[in-house]
């Protein structure tokens, strides 16, 4: 009879209240809109009937209203409002309602609403509901929906439900169960013993659910892990109930039986075999079946050969298992469907470490992809042509590539050359094929090379035999003297120009040459507008060198006018270099071939302690750390003196001080005297047959053990530890004395320096640095020492450094003085510290080891203040683009950083930044760090905190 009225009533609702519109209309009118203001206008007008239906509590049209505003929810307008009448939906008796109430329950709410936590005791009654149609309603909705409260309180619910006898709802319940695990992992153990159990069923439906709740399990707890191991067998005896099953209509796609539950299971198997041996032989034989008998033809078969693949190199399988994976591989990279062949790439790529020597029976197809219409195939099979080579096919290779370099789109040209730097300089046959392949590489790349090619090329011919020299001195004179297009070239024409200053002799001497086709060659230069202002600075440091190589006064003359020319440059670089170089010319012509001399070999370290051909350091030997620059290419040179002490000057090197003129003995000129440490005493110094006395009692002089560090300036040989030196105390206590050695050319007389009477008086007169301090660029100040004290030399700086090698030293410090009895380091300040990784006294911290980049800091306390130094290491096989180290420290300490020495990181390189952090107040150092980088063109952010730096020393 209640029905009966229920019924009755509902019949004259619908009568009295006007029938909504449906839904498919209210699709049509808003497809049928023109304009976006014609659809909002249809939207708002439906929004505003749905609220006034709600409003007046219209019980018999809420299912319909719901599912329009849920229609309208998905073309992006609110709906919040709508909420409170799902859950009225979901707590209706009929399934109709319940369906959209849960549906708008899923779209509608979320865990920051309190609305969502209304709906948990709905949850759990229709999870308990006779009909299994509610219950998977249920079970679905708590899978899309539960915060970790509502699976807290649910979790036992849906356990039973996974022991039901009803397939449907076991299916649901795994799945749920699935959803859970991946928000609260804790609530694991709840589903063990009902997980095992679903791996009887026949059901392929369950299976599926069962294995992907393992999987899920498994990757979530170690301890899960080991003890699914035991159902090994099982999975192996499904898979191969799979593979040897015959037709099933229920199951088969594309003549393969159920491909989506044989990946899943492939799947399991290669977590559970993973660094297990054991288990890894109990599914060995099953692979290879799989391998040997999957069909091909179609891509469901591609599908499962590619899991197959993936498993079987991630488990300890056999040798000739791992071939057979490789070879599937192969036949992937001939498949006409380009996807196929990406992954085949990118999975090559990455297992190449697994088995190389399989993968090199696959090289020509490789290099063949390397002229793939797709770009993203050319990629990968760049990279991994770059993981093959070795150093037996390394010529062969490399051939290859230079004609892929020459025709590559220029996105590749950066990458490509950078790798075949690199690969050139680990595999190389012999020096003469190693300067072919980079000169190669500059005549194909153009301007798209980075600056670490030109560098490391700038390094190579610097260290090579002078026959080698004047080999690619000529190649790279024929090379600029042919070249077309000079701007497209840039990179080689600053190398070519560096080659031809530094060993122009040498190509003279070969007599294929004349001296005015070089200078010929410079003026084209110089005056060419598409050259750049680098290029250009480099050529003219190189035309000065240049001038004392050649030897008629009419070709020097026209030098000399060239440079003289660009003391009026617009370009404020070029002007200086032009005035500077000219005064070399006119008033100090016999110092200029001593300036100008070859550079040395320099030895290139790396920041683990090694050198670039291998080596390592010497605990008693003085070593350089050479930390290349910014992105401007230019580098800067760290002394670095092993064990602290100040070392010995060399009697051949001439050194600084002989630069101005002084007699046989090469620190007369200045009146300073080579001794353990630096005097600057109340006792007079004079000189003795040749010998420096300070207080009438006669010094020893300089020892010949000098070791060449560091030569930019021609006859500067410049010891890894500088001797301290004596200094007439008749400068006073308080008599401004030079931090560094640059002197005002201007404010000393030509007999001084000839004569080498210039003396103490004359440093100590000479209020103005500018001359040949400009040409250092030491960037001195006076300061005032005390009548007792040690001093030091610092380093020597030079503009001319950026066409010298591009190496240039860190800006000297003001003052290297010392008030106590020990040694100054040969750079103070905060260019003093370069902290190495093997220093006993730093301390090591790693700031991040992810995905192939590993960051550490090595501190040290140093004159007060924690040095530090960052060192990033690429370990990946990919090149790491637009690196970014940034740091921030708490108020209380202040921080200063240089800059760092590159932005690139290519497989296997290193970038390192220097910092100081001093302390204004008694707190502990913790430094948030933030490092980005771009790997494949995609960017990579990464944040941490370190802490645990060493404290500071207490007196």
């Amino acid at each position: 009879m209640a029905t009966i009225r229920q019924a009755i009533n509902e019949t004259i609702e619908r009568v009295r209240i006007p029938t909504p519109t449906r839904l498919r209309d209210l699709i049509r009118q808003i497809r049928a809109a023109r304009t976006a203001a014609e659809e909002r206008a249809v939207v708002n007008r439906e929004c505003a009937y749905i609220r006034s239906t709600f409003r007046e509590e219209d019980s018999v049209w809420r299912c319909r209203n719901i599912a329009k505003l849920l229609y309208i929810h998905m073309l992006g307008y609110p709906a919040h409002f709508g909420q409170l009448e799902c859950l009225k939906l979901t707590a209706s008796p009929r399934f109709t309602d319940k369906r959209i109430g849960y549906l708008g329950a899923m779209l509608l709410l979320d865990e920051r609403q309190d609305v969502h936590l209304l709906i948990t005791n709905c949850l759990k009654n229709d999870l308990n509901s006779p009909t299994q149609f509610v219950v998977g309603l249920a079970l679905c909705t708590l899978g899309a929906i539960a915060s970790p409260e509502m699976a807290r309180d649910l979790a036992g619910e849906v356990e039973k439900l996974m022991r039901s006898p009803n397939a449907y709802i076991r299916k649901k319940a795994a799945l749920c169960a699935f959803r859970i695990i991946k928000r609260v992992p804790e609530l694991m153990e709840i589903f063990l013993p009902a997980t095992r159990s679903l791996l009887n069923e026949k059901n392929h439906g369950i299976l599926i659910a069962g294995v992907t709740l393992i999987t899920e399990m498994c990757e979530k707890s170690s301890d899960t892990l080991n003890h699914f191991k035991k159902i090994v067998p099982n999975l192996v005896r499904i898979l191969k109930n799979l593979i040897l099953a015959g037709y099933s209509p229920e199951h088969d796609v594309s003549g393969v039986s159920d491909p989506f539950l044989q990946v899943k299971i492939l799947r399991l198997l290669r977590i559970l075999g993973h660094n297990d041996p054991d288990a890894s032989e109990a599914m060995n034989d099953i692979l290879a079946q799989v391998a040997t008998n999957t069909e091909t033809s179609k891509n469901v078969g591609n599908t499962i050969l590619y899991e197959t693949v993936l498993s079987i190199m991630d488990i300890k399988s056999e040798g000739g298992l791992r071939v057979l994976a490789v070879n599937i591989l192969g036949r992937f990279l001939l498949n006409s469907d380009k996807n196929i062949r990406y992954v085949a790439l990118n999975t090559l790529l990455r297992t190449v470490h697994a088995d190389i020597s399989a993968v090199q029976r696959h090289r020509t197809t490789i290099l063949e992809c390397l002229k793939d219409p797709d770009v993203s195939i050319r990629r990968r099979a760049m990279e991994l042509s770059f993981a093959l080579i070795n150093s037996q096919n390394i010529r062969a290779m490399s051939k290859e590539l230079l004609v892929f370099l020459e025709k590559a789109d220029p996105e590749f040209k950066a990458q490509c050359s950078s790798r075949m730097v690199h690969v050139a300089e680990r595999y190389a046959t012999s020096i003469r094929w190693r300067l072919d392949t980079l000169l190669s590489v500059l005549i194909a790349a153009g301007n798209y090379v980075r600056d670490d090619v030109v560098s490391s090329t700038i390094h190579l011919i610097l260290n090579s035999p002078p026959e080698e020299q004047a080999y690619i001195g000529l190649r790279l004179w024929s090379s600029v003297h042919n070249v077309a297009n000079s701007e497209e070239k840039q990179p080689l024409l600053q190398v070519a120009v560096w080659t031809i200053g530094e060993y122009g002799d040498l190509l003279l001497s070969s007599e294929r040459i004349e001296e005015h086709q070089l200078v010929d060659i410079y003026q084209r230069l110089l005056w060419s507008t598409s050259v750049s202002t680098t290029t250009k600075q480099y050529a003219l440091v190189s035309l000065a060198k240049l001038s004392t190589r050649i030897r008629t006064k009419e070709e020097e003359t026209r030098v000399k006018q060239m440079i003289e020319a660009f003391g009026s440059h617009l370009n404020i670089d070029l002007q200086q270099r032009g005035v500077e170089f000219a005064q070399l010319f006119r008033d100090y012509s016999h110092l200029r071939p001593a300036l100008l001399e070859k550079m040395p070999k320099i030895q290139k370290t790396l920041p683990n302690g090694t050198d670039a051909e291998g080596g390592g350091f010497d605990d008693q030997q003085p070593t350089i750390d050479l930390i290349e620059g910014g992105d401007d290419g230019d580098s800067s040179l760290m002394i670095n003196t092993s064990g602290g002490m100040v070392g010995k000057m060399g009697s051949d090197s001439r050194a600084l001080l002989d630069l101005l003129g002084g007699g046989d003995d090469p620190i007369d000129g200045l009146a300073l005297t080579p001794t353990a440490d630096v005097l600057i005493s109340g006792s007079t110094t004079a000189t003795t047959n040749g010998k420096s006395v300070v207080g009438g009692a006669p010094l020893p002089p300089t020892t010949g053990n000098n070791q060449d560090l560091l030569d930019l300036l021609g006859s500067l040989d410049m010891p890894a530890s500088t001797p301290p030196a004596a200094v007439n105390s008749s400068l006073g206590a308080s008599t401004p004395v030079l931090g560094g050695i640059g002197l005002d050319l201007n404010s000393l007389n030509d007999n001084s320096i000839k004569n080498g009477t210039g003396g103490p008086n004359l440093l100590a007169n000479s209020s103005s640095f500018g001359g040949l301090d400009n040409l250092l660029n030491s960037n001195l100040s006076p300061t005032t020492m005390p009548t007792t004290m040690p001093a030091m030399l610092p380093g020597l700086g030079s503009p001319l450094g950026s066409g010298l090698g591009s190496l240039t030293s860190p800006t000297s410090p003001t003052g290297l003085v010392s008030t106590n009895g020990t040694t100054g380091s040969l750079f103070s300040d905060f260019s003093a510290a370069v902290i190495n990784n093997n220093d006993e006294h730093a301390k090591l911290l790693t700031a991040l080891d992810k995905n192939g980049i590993l960051v550490q800091l090595s501190a040290k306390h140093t004159g007060g203040a924690l040095q530090i130094l960052m060192t990033a290491t690429n370990n990946s096989l990919t090149t790491l683009e637009q690196y970014l180290f940034q740091a921030a420290v708490p108020r209380s300490f202040s921080l200063q950083m240089l800059s760092p020495s590159g932005s690139t990181l290519p497989p296997g390189g290193t970038i390192t930044q220097e910092m100081r952090v001093t302390s204004t107040a008694k707190a502990t150092l913790r430094m948030r760090l933030r490092i980005s980088y771009q790997s494949d063109g995609n960017p990579v952010q990464e944040q941490t905190e370190v802490s645990g730096f060493p404290e500071e020393p207490t007196e």
